[in-house]
């Protein structure tokens, strides 16, 4: 029988971090690509993402939700979800994502994640507002979280030092109602 995760898509589970998938975001972060979505301006040796681990282990499930993205057909990871800043006072987190395995990106799996993530944040968690913040030069990114109804708060003018260049800084959120309000299955009402 297969096993039927609680935090899922049609295509995708989140399971939380654990040390097996650490080898694959360390190669994930060696891609300049991903790299910049989590402002590493360096690679990431194991013995950092090991040391990166123990930290968050302790804010694990308090201030943070930490997952690897994983195929439900494969169970391998293939990305990072997360909320981090959870405030349950304010009913606020920031939101994360990033699709490490190049090859699966532009294939709907990040949207997965953030409905995951969504679904999570709101219905179990009993969040109000979901925040995330995304590098205006980051329009694939900007793209999905449109879609998924996240509406632009502020842009933080050049903000952001990359490559040589200053870059603004794009504020986005969603609220609880707005998630009520957007037609999809919720995880939970998949197999």
């Amino acid at each position: 029988m297969e096993r039927r995760p609680i935090l899922r898509s049609e295509r995708l589970y989140l399971h939380p971090v654990e040390k097996e998938a650490l080898a694959p975001s360390v190669e994930w972060f060696a891609d300049p690509e991903f790299a910049e979505g989590y402002d590493m301006r360096a690679p990431l040796s194991l013995v950092a993402a090991e040391q990166w681990l123990e930290s968050v282990q302790q804010a694990q499930r308090v201030t943070r939700w930490d997952f690897d993205v994983r195929l439900r057909s494969e169970r391998r990871p293939i990305g990072m979800a997360g909320l981090m800043d959870v405030d349950p006072v304010n009913g606020s987190a920031e939101l994360i994502v990033g699709i490490g395995e190049r090859s699966l990106r532009d294939m709907g799996y990040g949207t997965e994640a953030v409905g995951i993530l969504l679904d999570f944040a709101f219905a179990e968690l009993r969040l109000h507002r979901v925040q995330l913040r995304v590098w205006s030069f980051n329009e694939r990114a900007i793209h999905v979280y449109e879609r998924m109804g996240f509406r632009h708060e502020a842009r933080y003018r050049e903000a952001h030092y990359r490559h040589g260049r200053r870059h603004d800084v794009r504020y986005m959120s969603m609220l609880e109602a707005e998630w009520a309000a957007v037609e999809r299955p919720r995880t939970w009402e998949l197999d």
